[in-house]
């Protein structure tokens, strides 16, 4: 690596054409505001990214029901290459400078974390009695995995990890185990259809693992993501014309005119890759019957 290069890079998943969209806008803010920092990229398409010399772009076709938990394949392909991967959702945009020499303890580092149990509250007293049961269950098979892996839920060592904005570093290897209690935490979560479940995923597996998970304000990274931003207006801390070219350019991107032809072909294929998925999903987990069963 030449001295011109981090020690770090950033790094997000990028599958169909509306999430490549968004990664080739963050690829332009990161040329632009880490000039010097290499930005890996998991996607169905590489090509589309070869303008940017900065742009480490990798094939992947999406292996989890929901798409969310295959962010732990790009966590292990940046950690593969660089000390330490800064994972951003990749409709997230990087509006200033990022200092060059950014650095990160051992472990996850969160832009945004908590207790499980404070989570949990929140996650429930959050939504309407309509919804509500939903989220009961959601956290029932978040205790029962706990209990599986003989974890507390109450100590807290135990974190609630936001995935907007994270940072994982080699620790000794505890990343490599971290990874892998990921992926047995994502196949029981979506077994029993808690398909968004990553950010419990991420601080289950840390704690198994004995990777150090820890909150930090990570102000050297000015960023845009359209829901906080919206919260950040609504409680007055942010002025909504300095964003409203990024709200546009989100907007644009997420609600693109389709043809009628267009959007029943995407629905088609979507179908049809959900119960492909499902089925690979229920074949893996045979492999350990009884946790995932019993």
């Amino acid at each position: 690596m030449s001295q011109e290069e981090r020690e770090f890079c950033f790094c997000t998943l990028a599958l169909g054409e509306r999430y490549r969209s968004h990664a080739l806008l963050l690829a332009q803010d990161i040329e632009k505001h880490s000039p010097g920092t290499k930005f890996v990229i998991l996607t169905d398409k590489p090509q589309e990214f070869s303008d940017y010399s900065h742009v480490l772009s990798f094939p992947h076709q999406q292996q989890s029901i929901g798409c969310y938990h295959d962010k732990r394949f790009v966590i292990a392909q940046a950690l593969s290459l660089f000390n330490t991967c800064i994972f951003v959702d990749v409709d997230m945009r990087i509006l200033d400078k990022v200092a060059p020499n950014l650095k990160y303890l051992p472990g996850v580092t969160a832009r945004s974390c908590t207790s499980m149990v404070r989570h949990n509250k929140i996650y429930i007293s959050s939504v309407n009695d309509l919804h509500k049961p939903k989220r009961i269950r959601d956290v029932e098979i978040v205790n029962k995995i706990a209990q599986k892996l003989d974890l507390n839920l109450e100590d807290n060592n135990t974190q609630f990890v936001m995935e907007v904005l994270f940072a994982v570093t080699r620790q000794d290897g505890r990343e490599i185990e971290f990874l892998k209690h990921w992926e047995t935490i994502a196949l029981y979560c979506e077994l029993n259809g808690f398909t968004c479940a990553i950010g419990y995923a991420i601080g289950l597996a840390a704690a198994k693992a004995g990777l150090s998970v820890r909150w930090d304000a990570m102000e050297d990274i000015v960023y845009f993501k359209d829901w906080v931003e919206r919260e950040k207006i609504k409680k007055g801390q942010a002025n909504p014309e300095e964003s409203l070219i990024y709200f546009q350019q989100h907007d644009a991107i997420e609600y693109p005119k389709r043809s009628i032809v267009k959007k029943v072909a995407l629905r088609l294929d979507k179908t049809i890759g959900y119960y492909y998925r499902s089925l690979r999903l229920r074949l893996a987990t045979l492999s350990n019957f009884d946790f995932y069963y019993r």
